[in-house]
């Protein structure tokens, strides 16, 4: 195999969602795979749309990603610049050569003659083509229709009656005919180079050795190799992942998640659960292993395994990914995911002393094998920061009401009261111990304790609980409980 060199070329008019973010990862996976290079490039050629705010937060969301680059618009390189708009003489050139070729010419024709060519075959039931209008027009033809103001733009001209063969690394061999793909623009009328140009050019000045990309560019793909056979390029080779589908095998769209990634980092999604999740999308380890280090799905990642068939985006499995990935990562770090979201839901004010943080941490490790993402931290921690309590679940309401709550209510009370600090073996003891003194079993006991601490039938240990507000404000939910029952 030749040095692999591959690319990720983002347009830069919005977040970077997930499909985009498989691509590069795939990318990435394939270069450290093989020890090769991974470049980061922007097509910005979208000038109405493209924005540099768009770019960084593509790339923010790449490094958050664990994605490193070898060249790119941050970083430099040897063939840079790395962004379109800082290549139009490249461009320009190169085009220059396919006009003097004879393998492309100017084109003048207006919207309003393509528009009505298209209805024309739409109405045939044609593929709508360019039909080489201007095909063979004298030099006296284009100095009579810029005198009349046209501007002209650069087409490529595909050769009639040929075959386009592509062997594509995951799909095998594809074929297009050349008659329905039509005369290409490949220089729009303002000088700014059409995708399928600007690429093939990047890709050959760039040393690109393989293309990965999503299915829904397969269609481009065979202008791109007329191109690269045209400029007497060699092509690099193709690659064209799956589609990402939703769990009802559409299109993927909100309805099925975020798709953005910033809107899982800003949900409190680890970059590693995301990341070993977007591995499995359309790509397989040939296991029943699940769990992967980005470091793993390096030394495995391999085209022959990428599949055909489209990907499911699970968003289950995706949550379940993340829950384990936060129940086995450091307590700090899962903590500091979780301030802002405390404090954006006003349970806490930024920053904490070091004895507040220490307190908020034992907060959030009660909670973490509830946590699908850390957004959803206040939910189950809500509790804890109430002066008061409302116990609304009918669950609850219903344990209040068992015999001999109160009586239970004041004997727990009553020997958390004597203790100086409760520990998570006092708190068990004192349960014990009112549980054998009462004569009332085990659940009998917990729960109207539990309910009275945290105003719900489920939650954290309550051992943990107790040991985490603390005596005193164990002692003063039990006495509010106990006059709430009494009334």
């Amino acid at each position: 195999m030749s040095p692999v060199r591959v690319r990720f070329a983002p347009s830069p008019t919005g977040p970077l969602h997930i499909g985009g973010a498989r691509s590069a990862l795939f990318n990435w996976l394939f270069a450290r795979h093989y020890g090769g290079a991974f470049i980061v490039r922007v097509e910005d050629t979208d000038l109405e749309r493209s924005s540099r705010q768009s770019e960084e937060n593509i790339l923010s969301a790449l490094r958050w990603l664990g994605l490193d680059w070898d060249e790119g618009v941050d970083v430099g390189g040897p063939c840079g610049p790395y962004r379109q708009t800082e290549r139009l003489e490249l461009y320009r050139r190169h085009a220059d050569f396919l006009l003097n070729s004879g393998s492309a010419y100017l084109c003048y024709c207006t919207e309003e003659e393509l528009a009505a060519e298209r209805e024309a075959l739409f109405a045939k039931g044609d593929l709508p083509r360019y039909l080489g209008r201007c095909r063979n027009l004298s030099q006296g033809d284009c100095a009579r229709l810029e005198a009349e103001g046209r501007k002209p733009v650069v087409r490529f001209r595909v050769p009639e009656g040929e075959v386009v063969r592509v062997r594509d690394l995951v799909r095998g061999d594809v074929a297009f005919e050349c008659s329905e793909i039509g005369d290409f623009i490949i220089i729009k009328s303002d000088g700014i180079p059409t995708y399928n140009f600007a690429v093939v050019v990047d890709d050959h000045t760039m040393s690109i050795s393989h293309v990965i990309r999503a299915e829904e560019h397969l269609s481009n793909t065979p202008r791109q190799v007329l191109l690269f056979n045209a400029l007497g390029w060699q092509t690099p080779e193709f690659a064209h992942v799956s589609l990402i589908l939703g769990k009802d095998r559409s299109k993927m769209s909100k309805r099925h998640g975020a798709t953005a990634i910033e809107q899982y980092q800003q949900k409190g999604y680890l970059p590693e659960a995301l990341v070993n999740f977007l591995a499995l999308l359309g790509w397989s380890p040939g296991g029943e292993e699940e769990i992967y280090s980005l470091d793993e799905l390096k030394q495995q990642f391999t085209l022959e395994r990428v599949a055909k068939s489209p990907a499911v985006f699970d968003l289950d499995k995706l949550n379940w990914l993340n829950g384990h990935y936060i129940r086995n990562t450091s307590p700090d770090r899962i903590t500091d995911m979780a301030l802002p979201h405390l404090e954006k839901a006003g349970f806490i004010r930024l920053p904490l002393s070091h004895q507040d943080y220490e307190w908020v941490k034992m907060v959030v490790s009660s909670v973490l094998k509830n946590l699908v993402c850390m957004e959803d931290i206040t939910g189950h921690v809500s509790f804890y920061f109430k002066d008061q309590l409302e116990v609304r679940e009918e669950e609850a309401k219903e344990v209040m009401a068992w015999e001999r709550v109160s009586e239970i209510l004041a004997a727990v009370k009553e020997r958390v009261a004597s203790f100086d600090v409760v520990t998570g073996d006092g708190a068990r003891a004192i349960l014990k111990e009112v549980d054998k003194r009462l004569g009332a079993k085990g659940r009998r006991i917990f729960m109207p304790v539990r309910v009275a601490l945290t105003g719900s039938t489920h939650g954290p240990d309550l051992n943990q609980v107790m040991v985490i507000l603390g005596r005193d404000r164990v002692v003063e939910r039990l006495e509010n409980a106990f006059k709430r029952v009494a009334e």
